[in-house]
């Protein structure tokens, strides 16, 4: 019944048509636009348009951006879904050299790489080439150059394999002011049968230190008051082992200095 009415079996069934035709309308509709996405998405997995485009690179200062592209294995044929963020940040982080490396995906196709190197804290020579020493103690061999570098102290007259002293020598460093850190020219392992951490330190401003890696950063900060109070214009070899002693270079005899 429709309003109190009595409505008739042939006047309900143009409805019931009209409804199951609009229901049937609605579902085609459905269907061709799924279909349509599934098209669209094919066309775009299988398309340059997945590819990367850019590759934006943070933080990289031992490694040019380059270097680091060509470590990350992408490029421009490389398809932007296929790429697993974390095993590219373990592979770059297990490069060397890294504390930490960070990837993100961008939409449509950018890859951000984000790292964080150790700090580079000297030079370590060996058969003429200045091989890049880090502050964990590691070595970047493949970073090695022939130029004297200028930029970090260089280490001289120490085997490769004494990894120990090496890395000491990096700690060490590493715990330095930089107004100190900065005044290191060279330092040469000139171990004694007393110690074994035996360094001798040639400085920028000419003088020479005598000090013991067990005590050296402890010592070596001192290195600023030390000349202060020399109140000499002279060169020489200021001794860090017990105390705090100079000699000048063209002088027989010792000048103590407090420390």
């Amino acid at each position: 019944m429709e309003n109190g009415k009595v409505v008739s079996l042939e006047d309900r069934i143009p409805k019931l048509k009209e409804q199951r035709r609009k229901k049937a309308n609605r579902r085609l509709i459905f269907l061709l636009l799924l279909f349509f996405l599934i098209i669209v998405c094919v066309i775009y997995f299988q398309s340059p348009l997945s590819h990367v485009k850019k590759i934006e690179i943070t933080g990289n200062h031992l490694y040019t951006y380059e270097d680091l592209e060509k470590m990350s294995g992408i490029t421009t044929e490389t398809n932007i879904w296929t790429i697993k963020k974390d095993q590219l940040a373990s592979k770059l982080k297990d490069a060397g050299g890294m504390k930490s490396a960070k990837v993100s995906i961008s939409i449509p196709n950018t890859v951000q790489i984000d790292v964080k190197e150790y700090r580079k804290i000297a030079y370590f020579e060996v058969e003429n080439e200045f091989i890049p020493l880090l502050e964990n103690g590691d070595m970047l061999h493949d970073r090695a150059m022939t130029n004297s570098p200028y930029d970090a102290p260089i280490i001289k007259d120490i085997k490769s394999e004494n990894d120990t002293v090496i890395t000491k020598i990096g700690e060490e460093l590493s715990k330095l002011p930089a107004s100190v850190y900065n005044a290191i020219s060279e330092i040469r392992y000139t171990p004694k049968d007393t110690d074994k951490w035996h360094v001798t330190v040639y400085m920028n401003d000419g003088n020479q230190v005598l000090a013991s890696l067990s005590s050296f950063s402890d010592k070596m900060e001192h290195y600023p008051s030390i000349i202060a109070q020399l109140n000499t214009d002279k060169k020489g070899v200021i001794d860090l082992e017990v105390g705090s002693y100079f000699k000048a270079f063209d002088s027989e005899g010792e000048k103590k200095s407090e420390d």
